[in-house]
């Protein structure tokens, strides 16, 4: 297959259309085309997360992701869960908790909190490291991290 490919989506409910080449990653559609550089590139293969969105409200590294299997998809990216107005919870309490050094790692991590709170607003610490397991940080323990995501859940239940 050659030429470029038209894709429609709803990228952080903005409907959006661009077009791709048949092999191009979602990840490389959303940064390069579409200038969402949140989203990063740390592995290429869908080991670290780092490039993580919801697709469909389903976490999926956008490594691994054709930018053409986006067709008709809601995307939500680290760019989409805060507003304009301001921060979420969730990177309100990773701000505060210091749930960050270098900054690679976390729009992935955002982005699976995101999607656990989303369907599980009151996780264990079991879950909750479960759920961040393939999102890897090099820079820091995940203790800062496990605590900005109990802080956040309990900030969207209102506690």
């Amino acid at each position: 297959m050659t030429g470029k490919v038209a894709v429609s989506a709803t990228i952080n409910t903005e409907p959006t259309d661009w077009l791709c080449e048949p092999r191009e990653t979602l990840l490389e559609a959303l940064r390069d085309r579409l200038g969402l550089t949140g989203s990063k590139e740390g592995c290429g293969n869908g080991n670290c997360g780092a490039c993580a969105v919801l697709l469909d409200g389903r976490l999926v590294n956008s490594c691994c992701v054709l930018a053409v299997e986006a067709q008709g998809a809601e995307i939500t990216t680290v760019e989409g869960v805060g507003t304009r107005d301001g921060l979420s919870p969730i990177q309100q309490c990773f701000l505060e908790e210091a749930a960050l050094q270098c900054g690679f790692c976390t729009p992935g991590f955002i982005v699976a909190t995101k999607a656990l709170l989303d369907k599980n607003p009151n996780p264990t610490d079991d879950e909750i490291r479960w759920w961040l397991a393939g999102n890897l940080c090099r820079c820091t323990g995940y203790d800062k991290i496990v605590r900005a995501v109990q802080n956040a859940a309990a900030k969207q239940r209102g506690e």
